[in-house]
């Protein structure tokens, strides 16, 4: 059994089935489950009545979050980790072109906080759009999100990507002729599952709105920091400033730990100022 699973890319096809000349990848079906799921918990969260926000609101707002995503996770993927960033700019139209010399090989690089700054500037206009509290759908994202995460990195397991580390653990996964680390499956349970249970079960118990999201990206940092240990870091940028431990995904997560303590502080101090407000109204 040990064997088989350090054994598994060797005895399974990342290709799910076959139409014609297109291959259907379990790496694409993993995401589209991931999108099902976030919308699922989406309306589950809204039907408990504690979110501010209503049905009609949230399936206008899934597919502007859903655009930001995927702009932002393929633009932040061609600034952040990309080799041929300035090809890409120069030749926009090439940024989402799914053919590689003639072949359909799919949209390939994306990055994880290119989506979260593409979700961010996707929801502001989207609440501005409908005089919508921002905050309150921050945090209903935050809530969907790390449980479609889960399926992503699952996804990105499959397909033989963003592979660990050379280990001796038993649990360790055969890749190109090296035992690695299977990082992708301790990052879907971090970064995915362990932060969706505490929000889950912090949810109730927020202060003030946006205080979820602000959870969210502090814990996901964190996590996304302790298994980027575990992970082989990107081939063409390697560690960073001559370290042996300092990946871009650590030093982008890093950053968004201190921003988010930022953001923490300056919303403490918007809600103080509307309670004192709100006090010397009533006198």
């Amino acid at each position: 059994m040990l064997d088989f699973w350090q054994h598994i890319y060797s005895n399974f096809t990342p290709i799910a089935f076959s139409i014609g000349s297109l291959n259907v990848h379990w790496y694409g079906i993993m995401y589209a489950i991931a999108f099902v799921t976030a919308i699922y918990i989406a309306y589950w969260a809204v039907s408990k009545g504690d979110t501010g926000l209503n049905k009609e609101q949230v399936d206008s707002y899934i597919i502007w979050a859903e655009i930001g995503v995927i702009l932002g996770a393929r633009l932040g993927y061609i600034i952040f980790y990309d080799s041929h960033t300035m090809y890409y700019l120069q030749r926009p139209w090439e940024i989402f072109n799914p053919f590689m010399d003639g072949v359909f090989v799919g949209i390939r690089g994306m990055s994880y906080h290119g989506a979260v700054i593409g979700f961010i500037i996707a929801t502001i206009l989207f609440a501005r759009k409908n005089n919508i509290s921002f905050l309150k759908l921050v945090d209903l994202a935050a809530i969907c999100t790390p449980a479609a995460y889960i399926f992503g990195r699952i996804g990105n397991f499959i397909n033989q990507e963003l592979v660990g580390i050379e280990t001796s653990v038993p649990w360790g996964i055969y890749v190109l002729g090296e035992l690695r680390h299977p990082s992708q499956l301790y990052e879907a349970f971090f970064e995915g599952f362990v932060v969706f249970m505490i929000l889950i079960l912090y949810r109730k118990h927020r202060k003030f709105d946006g205080e979820i999201g602000i959870l969210y990206i502090t814990l996901y940092s964190i996590a996304r920091i302790g298994c980027e240990t575990f992970r082989q870091p990107d081939i063409q940028l390697g560690y960073l400033f001559n370290t042996t431990w300092l990946s871009m995904g650590m030093l982008i997560s890093f950053g968004f730990i201190v921003a988010m303590v930022f953001v923490y502080a300056y919303i403490k101090k918007q809600n103080k100022s509307k309670i004192k407000l709100v006090k010397k109204n009533k006198k």
